[in-house]
């Protein structure tokens, strides 16, 4: 290839395209993460170890609405923009997407509502209080979550940079608000996360009335969108359940067999080494996502799903490479990296941060397997292996907290991201075969969609 050709592809409309959407992406995402780690910082100076704890344990709850209900709902919504947009439906599509989400929040409604009344029963109003801030929290964030997911499948990259930079700052200026006028505690910092999502879920809705295109031609025609979105979406709250759980129990049973001062170390420790490589793949899945889902189309062209495998495995590769370099650093860097970010309180558990950090990376080039499968509408394909992972993902969690507090669940999370990344791998190994006619793929088939 010659310097001219190099240059002149370098200098096409597509090329550019692309980089202008990795730079909001970039730059969306150095805005979260240095969000999320100023956040600590910040709540690490307000709060005990122990109020730490609660807010963690509090915060599953916020899981189980995710996992479960908003979660599942939002990974089908986006999968289907292109579609929709591919059929000339995206307004019968942007109907039958909030019809869900309403039905979604009933669902949300119904169960605070047995969990509260529990909680009231048995005379616990502190966590009643806690709970209570929580599920609003997670309604609002399940919206902000699928909105997000919706401009991001339309490509509107700064859009989606802007809404997630701002919301990591807001919820740290909201949060010291809360806890300076409610006083220290979690449930304070919980009201300041949801007024953050409830003040980011308009804007995402202001920004969806303006850079959405207009209806298309046909949306006059029932393409039951609904029945299509719920079919994708239905297994990802099937397995939801136990991955919630296995999400959930390492700080359970810390609670359980050790104390809630530490949970609140280990959830700093988590926050630091995991969520962090699990954000800079999402990065790049923020970015190729969309494209993948774009280029699968409904997953009935062989050649369309063979560039998906390609890609995809090349971005698993870069997210272990990147894990790597991760890791090797926090080895020689993990008393800096805690004597920055956390007060002095919580730094007694820096030698742990390489081992989270190596499940958190491991982790995540799993879940770009994910979305490969489920770009190639194979979610039912995950459904048996997200299950049986997470069953013993939660059972690890047990062991290691009951024989080793921290440093068991530490080494029970790194063991279950290993099983976890082997099965999607052993799932996604395969170069894609012509699609075969079944009950599944006919939902999504052309001949069927016009």
């Amino acid at each position: 290839m010659t310097f001219l050709s190099i240059f002149s592809s370098l200098n096409s409309p597509r090329t550019r395209r692309l980089g202008k959407e990795g730079c909001w992406i970039i730059l969306g995402q150095i805005a979260t993460v240095a969000g999320s780690l100023v956040l600590i910082r910040v709540l690490t100076n307000y709060l005990e170890p122990a109020q730490y704890g609660r807010l963690a344990i509090g915060l599953t709850v916020a899981g189980l609405v995710n996992q479960i209900v908003m979660g599942g709902l939002s990974n089908g919504i986006s999968r289907f923009y292109s579609v929709a947009v591919e059929k000339q439906q995206l307004t019968s599509y942007i109907n039958n997407s909030i019809r869900l989400l309403l039905f979604a929040t009933l669902a949300v409604s119904a169960i605070g509502t047995l969990l509260l009344g529990g909680l009231f029963f048995w005379g616990n109003l502190e966590w009643a209080s806690l709970i209570t801030a929580t599920l609003i929290f997670s309604i609002l964030d399940g919206y902000n979550g699928t909105l997000n997911g919706i401009q991001n499948a339309a490509r509107q990259r700064a859009v989606v940079a802007f809404h997630n930079g701002v919301g990591a700052w807001l919820k740290i200026l909201l949060a010291i608000v809360a806890i300076l006028w409610l006083g220290k505690s979690s449930t304070a910092v919980v009201i300041g996360y949801a007024l953050s999502s409830l003040l980011i879920t308009c804007s995402q809705l202001f920004f969806l009335r303006t850079t959405l295109p207009q209806h298309g031609a046909r949306d006059n025609i029932d393409f039951k969108w609904g029945k299509k979105i719920w079919s994708f979406s239905w297994p990802f709250s099937a397995w939801g359940i136990f991955t919630w759980i296995q999400l959930s129990s390492d700080r359970w049973f810390l609670d359980v067999f050790t104390s809630t001062q530490e949970v609140g170390l280990y959830a700093v420790l988590f926050q630091l080494g995991y969520t962090p490589i699990a954000m800079a793949t999402g990065l790049a899945m923020s970015f190729l996502g969309p494209i993948l889902y774009q280029r699968s189309g409904d997953a009935t062209d062989l050649s369309r799903n063979t560039y998906v495998h390609r890609i995809a495995w090349k971005l698993t590769a870069s997210s272990l490479l990147l894990t790597l370099a991760a890791v090797s650093s926090s080895l020689f860097f993990h008393d800096w990296i805690f004597q920055l970010l956390v007060s002095e309180q919580y730094r007694s558990i820096s030698y742990l941060l390489p081992w989270v950090l190596l499940a958190g990376g491991i982790f995540a080039s799993a879940q770009v397997l994910s979305v490969k499968l489920a770009s190639e509408m194979k979610t039912l394909t995950m459904t048996w292996a997200k299950i049986i992972t997470a069953i013993l993902g939660t059972a690890f969690n047990f062991i290691g907290a009951y024989i080793a507090g921290i440093l068991g669940v530490v080494v029970a999370i790194v063991v279950f991201s290993a099983v976890y990344f082997t099965w999607m791998a052993r799932l996604s190994f395969r170069t894609p075969q012509t699609p075969k006619k079944t009950e599944d793929s006919s939902i999504y088939s052309p001949s069927h969609m016009n």
